[in-house]
């Protein structure tokens, strides 16, 4: 029935519901300081570091992000999958989170909630983006409506915070914001900062990037940074968040050291331990692009080419169809086996979705005997390992730390983290 009703009219009651919410709990976001993070990728780890930069500096912080909540000292899984909860749930939050005596509020906040006005009413002191790429065209129909559906963040806010390394990161930097940063990996983003040369534009640069097996350095300025996590999506996701903490007059050493403290964000490039010596990393991965960013890290990983990489994904259903083959070639071109499997089928033909993404992987080579569809989760991580020798790398992706698998109505309770420690189990 709700698929009948355009999206329109639907947004109607969106804008009922959040004008309602706001009034029931009185405007709440105008008592605390918001900050929103959106884009395709890395909102989530961003969250995590903007609220650990909060904390360091003695600030009370909540945030509400796709994996979980924090109220204070206060913090839980977020089971609901989804990245910005209705306008009710968000006002209500935000309303706890004012009577808590936060002073902060970090908002993860998707394209859809932006577009179906369930933010409505948030007051937005300071807007992040990390990127923009394909993603969610199933709803927005074309990318230039899926960055339209983004911008809506920076309308009113103070703050306005764009990676300069993004496409076109101008869009989002002409806006009525009062302070303006733009973070980049880059030695220079010349045409950018040339035309932005006498504005009021704050470049955060990192210098001497070194990427790690299992971390990455960087120095800003006269601060050296040392983050936990690899890759040069994470120093992107650190720069943002740093961005954060400079332009609230944050002291660029605790920055820093809040920073060092992060060690893993659950469900992104996060590794399993075991004692069989496999190198098994879980990571939420659900674009093209996350999904390149992470195989080209972790083919660096790989010290030695008999070293194997076994790769475990799939697709989500009423999602972006276009997507799952370039997902399946994207991953065909790093793994030396690939599995596609369930994942979140929702209401769709879970084998068709599988389907879709096997034609991807099997493009540049019709018979492969190093890939296969298995239909269920579990037997296809047990295939993984059963594959895998000691330093073997197997990348599970598509998931995260979510708590359930969504087939149709029902939400199935479900970690790919603990699925794969069981199967480990039952493998000694």
């Amino acid at each position: 029935m709700k698929k009948l009703i355009p999206q329109s009219i639907r947004n109607i009651y969106h804008f009922a519901q959040a004008f309602l919410a706001n009034v029931r709990y009185g405007f709440p976001s105008r008592r605390i300081r918001i900050i929103g993070v959106t884009g395709t990728n890395g909102k989530t780890t961003t969250c995590q570091m903007i609220a650990r930069i909060l904390e360091e500096a003695g600030k009370k912080a909540a945030m509400a992000s796709t994996i979980n909540f924090k109220l204070g000292d206060e913090e839980w899984v977020n089971t609901t999958k989804y990245t910005t909860l209705s306008a009710a749930s968000v006002q209500g939050f935000i309303k706890r989170a004012v009577d808590a005596g936060c002073e902060y509020l970090v908002l993860e906040t998707s394209s859809h909630s932006l577009h179906q006005y369930r933010v409505w009413g948030v007051e937005y002191k300071t807007a992040v983006i990390t990127n923009v790429t394909r993603e969610h065209l199933d709803y927005h129909k074309t990318i230039e409506e899926y960055r339209l559906a983004k911008k809506r963040l920076f309308v009113n806010a103070k703050t306005a915070i764009v990676n300069l390394d993004m496409e076109r990161p101008e869009e989002y930097l002409d806006c009525p914001a009062e302070k303006r940063y733009g973070y980049t990996t880059k030695a220079r983003s010349s045409k950018l900062e040339a035309r932005n040369k006498n504005s009021e534009l704050e470049i955060i640069r990192a210098k001497d990037v070194e990427l790690g097996l299992d971390h990455s350095k960087f120095q800003i300025q006269n601060s050296r940074f040392r983050l936990g996590l690899p890759g040069l999506f994470n120093i992107e996701n650190a720069l943002a968040a740093v961005c954060v903490g400079v332009s609230e007059g944050l002291d660029m050493t605790v920055i820093a050291e809040a920073l060092g403290k992060m060690k893993t964000v659950p469900g992104r490039m996060e590794y399993v331990p075991n004692a069989r010596g496999i190198r098994i990393i879980v990571d939420y991965a659900v674009t093209p692009d996350s999904l390149e960013k992470l195989y080209s890290l972790i083919e660096g990983i790989r010290s030695q080419k008999e070293q194997k990489i076994i790769a475990v994904f799939g697709s989500c259903g009423e999602r972006d169809r276009g997507k799952r083959p370039i997902m399946g070639e994207i991953v065909s071109r790093y793994a030396d086996f690939a599995i596609v499997t369930n994942e979140d089928p929702y209401g769709e033909d879970p084998e068709q979705i599988i389907d879709e993404v096997f034609a991807g992987v099997v493009k540049h080579k019709k018979e492969r005997t190093d890939a296969w569809r298995i239909m269920d989760r579990r037997a296809a991580i047990r295939k993984a390992l059963e594959l895998a020798d000691p330093g073997d790398i197997v990348v599970v992706t598509g998931k995260g730390a979510e708590e359930t698998m969504a087939i149709k109505e029902e939400r199935i309770p479900w970690n790919d983290k603990e699925v794969i420690l069981e199967e480990l189990d039952s493998l000694e």
